[in-house]
């Protein structure tokens, strides 16, 4: 019986990959399939490489996209829009992909723009649910920036509604996470959802 193979990513990963092997061989035996026929020999080494993949987030701290700040006299909105993203839904670890709208009133400083999905991917890689990504999102761009005002929304399909249970396909999610001035000013939120919206 053949179990993977153990090499080089085993010492360097920071997940246990020959546990995930195993877990898979298992899951394979268990539905009823044979985890020895030519076509699934190598499935748990796949699997397990692509859970150290999806999950690297894990693993990594989205705090160090934002160290490095700019100095700038500009208060007004800051907007990335269609950041795309994949996560994995941790009910039933199916993924979730879609698109992250996130803007800020930047308070003396700024951090350049490729520093936000980055943020996002790091967030995104593990185990999540979509209201607490958004939040996370949110949160720590408010913290790290000492931002005036941040918004997020995050508009997803999900696996789960659609490839499964109520069997949904075209239905997606939105959920949003307003601080600061983004939240307590009503121009200031209508301006955002204005900007996110346009052209659409």
């Amino acid at each position: 019986m053949s179990e993977g193979f153990a090499g080089s990513d085993d010492r360097n990963s920071p997940v246990d990959l020959a546990r995930i092997r195993r877990a898979v061989r298992e899951i394979l035996l268990a539905i009823g399939e044979d985890p020895d026929r030519e076509g699934l020999v190598e499935t748990p080494d796949r699997v397990a490489r692509m859970y150290a993949e999806v999950f690297q987030g894990l693993h990594q701290d989205p705090r160090v996209h934002l160290t490095k700040l700019f100095t700038q006299k500009y208060d007004e909105l800051v907007l990335v829009r269609d950041i795309r993203f994949e996560s994995t839904c941790e009910h039933h670890l199916l993924p979730f992909i879609g698109k992250a709208h996130v803007a800020y009133i930047p308070n003396g400083q700024v951090v350049g723009l490729s520093k936000i999905p980055r943020v996002i991917d790091v967030l995104s890689k593990r185990p999540q649910l979509q209201e607490r990504l958004t939040e996370e999102v949110a949160e720590l761009l408010m913290s790290e920036l000492k931002a005036k005002g941040v918004a997020v929304v995050m508009e997803a399909s999900h696996s789960c509604m659609t490839i499964r249970g109520v069997h949904k396909p075209g239905s997606s999610f939105i959920t949003s996470a307003l601080r600061g001035a983004c939240k307590d000013r009503s121009a200031t939120r209508a301006e955002v959802l204005a900007l996110i919206n346009g052209s659409r």
